[in-house]
């Protein structure tokens, strides 16, 4: 059954755990308190075992997989490496009762019947008190240490006078510019590019480990991780967690103890740059990141499988609602003086109303972060989302690339150009002239003002109608190209295209044309989902170095053009081209 903890409702437990701790007592994991080390720093708990035992898989005998598991029934060592085999869930399946077994490296409960990490309050205290008699063991070891030294006339560490030194931004001197220059190699330099073998991944290219249905969270965050302003950002120090902490009076983790702060969703995107541009090609998990996630959307804060695009939305307003509160000033987003968040991703959309009896036209601008896009034909109703104002295309190509109820091909342009077309409202929509003064039939007509760095744009994917009472998915094919140009859906391309070369600027439009220079886009993340709307699966498609890579969780591989191309894409990400920088054009230029 489910129970509440902390206000928040917790997921059904295992049922294979229950029946183990039914048929081994109320605590069967007491007695793995002896079986349990603690490494001295950091207190990372293991299995118990020599320094020279390698530990191996009972059935392959091989030791290098991603996890071995150890049973807890009978102690048998198997490996468990997905998608290729998993020699723990045979064993789970040929023997009843032996479904719950022990990671070896991370002393964690896993059960390998249902393929997933399980919790145990009994098997959780046999660790926490393993940990408790290491740490009294090491201080009693150091104090009498200290001992000896205090006689010989030593003053202890601990009670020596310490200087408060405060956190200063490192700069290299002339020396260390030289030392630098003389040592060190730049990330994507074409005349080192033999130096790196064809097998090896690019610098910063590192899996996610799945923290238990997190791979809406890993999708997104592959391709924000590989976002080029937001990782010159990051890696630049122009965030420093450190200073960071230090500024809002959060020392490790506890932000001055009071329990309406919420930690900094900046900070952990600071370490997670760290931990990912490390040179480590070992699963990072981003586990701080999600526990401060949670504490921001609490709603979400469950194990069960979410939105992709709900949780790219709900960072980004994390990100802009703290600097928001720090700078204790109301933020603009779309004009440049926000945050990392928007500065990157915001652009200002553009919403013209025309009176179709004398022609006045009623202009508003809105900001947004994205467009989302529905690959539906209209149905009589608006095309048009309200965060995004959403839009249909349905290309007349006879090919059916969906299920037997979506057929057709839908292009990105074709949803960009429906999307800035004219549309006539309905009767029910009459819009209040202010110069006839009467509510009167108007033309409606979206654009882009303003261009972002970074375009992301959402493929609605999954619809829900309250009529029918249902939700369902829409796995119609996408057509979008790596190359994409946004000058004919910017307003001053659209405002020309409807006035020709008689209209005079209003509202600033005279500003549009400096996006005409900065309006070519490159590709460089696909984010799809795979399967059915309530148990599908996210994978990210990256483009570094003219080359694609497909991000399943914790798994790296590379892939041809084609199959990116057959993907069915539900978040795409383009960065405007004067920021892209392709491995093919420096060779050229060199």
């Amino acid at each position: 059954m489910s129970s509440k903890i902390n206000g928040h409702v917790s997921p059904q437990p295992c049922p294979h755990l229950l029946d183990f701790r039914s048929c081994n007592g109320s605590k069967p994991f007491r007695a793995f308190q002896d079986c349990i080390r603690v490494k001295p720093p950091g207190g990372r708990a293991a299995i118990r075992r020599e320094p020279s035992e390698v530990p191996r898989c009972g059935t392959c005998e091989e030791s290098f997989r991603s996890r071995l598991y150890a049973c807890a029934a009978c102690a048998a060592v198997f490996c468990h490496a997905p998608p290729l085999h998993s020699h723990a869930s045979a064993h789970a399946l040929s023997i009843p009762g032996h479904e719950i077994a022990v990671d070896v490296d991370r002393a964690e409960l896993f059960c390998c019947a249902c393929r997933d990490q399980v919790y145990d309050r009994d098997f959780d205290s046999a660790v926490v008190l393993a940990q408790t008699i290491t740490a009294t063991a090491t201080t009693s070891t150091s104090g009498s240490t200290a001992m000896q030294r205090n006689v010989a006339g030593y003053q202890p560490e601990n009670l020596r006078k310490r200087r408060r030194v405060d956190y200063r931004p490192w700069a290299p001197d002339s020396r260390e510019h030289i030392i630098i220059g003389n040592h060190s190699i730049p990330l994507h330099d074409a005349t080192n590019a033999s130096l790196i073998s064809s097998t090896e991944l690019p610098w910063g290219l590192r899996g996610l480990n799945n923290l238990g249905n997190t791979c809406f969270m890993n999708s997104v965050l592959q391709a924000l991780l590989h976002t080029p302003p937001l990782r010159n950002y990051f890696l630049s120090d122009r965030h420093n967690r450190y200073y960071c902490q230090q500024k809002n009076g959060a020392i490790n983790g506890a932000i001055n103890g009071t329990k309406n702060s919420r930690l900094c969703l900046a900070c952990d995107m600071d370490a997670m740059f760290s931990a990912v541009f490390s040179g480590d090609r070992t699963p990072y998990s981003p586990a701080k990141f999600l526990y401060s996630w949670w504490q921001h959307a609490a709603n979400l804060a469950s194990y069960e499988q979410q939105d992709a695009h709900e949780f790219f939305i709900s960072m980004l307003d994390g990100i802009h609602e703290k600097v928001e509160k720090d700078k204790r000033k109301s933020l603009r987003p779309g004009i440049g003086d926000c945050c990392i968040a928007h500065r990157v991703f915001s652009g200002i959309l553009r919403s013209d109303v025309m009176c179709m009896a004398c022609g006045f036209t009623s202009t508003t601008y809105d900001p947004c972060v994205d467009i989302s896009l529905d690959l539906e034909p209209n149905q009589g109703a608006s095309g048009k989302s309200s965060s995004a104002k959403s839009h249909s295309s349905c290309n007349a190509e006879g090919d059916c690339m969906g299920s037997n109820q979506n057929c057709g091909i839908s292009t990105l342009k074709g949803c960009l150009e429906r999307f800035t077309r004219a549309e006539k409202l309905g009767s029910d929509q009459k819009f209040f002239c202010q110069k006839c003064q009467v509510r009167q039939e108007s033309l409606k007509q979206m654009s882009i003002r303003k261009l972002p760095l970074v375009s992301c744009f959402h493929i609605k994917r999954f619809e829900h109608s309250s009529i029918r009472k249902m939700s369902r998915k829409v796995d119609r094919y996408l057509q979008f190209p790596f190359s994409l140009d946004m000058a004919p859906y910017l307003s001053s391309s659209i405002l020309r295209s409807r006035f020709g070369n008689r209209i005079f600027p209003f509202d600033g439009d005279e500003q549009d044309a400096s996006n005409e220079l900065s309006s070519e886009f490159e590709l460089f993340a696909v984010v799809t989902h795979t399967g059915r709307l309530d148990a599908g699966h996210y994978v990210t498609y990256l483009r570094l170095s003219n080359q694609w890579y497909k991000c399943d969780d914790a798994w790296i591989t590379r892939v041809n053009e084609s199959i990116v191309r057959a993907a069915q894409g539900y978040m795409m990400f383009y960065v405007q081209k004067m920021l892209y920088y392709k491995a093919s054009e420096k060779q050229a230029a060199s």
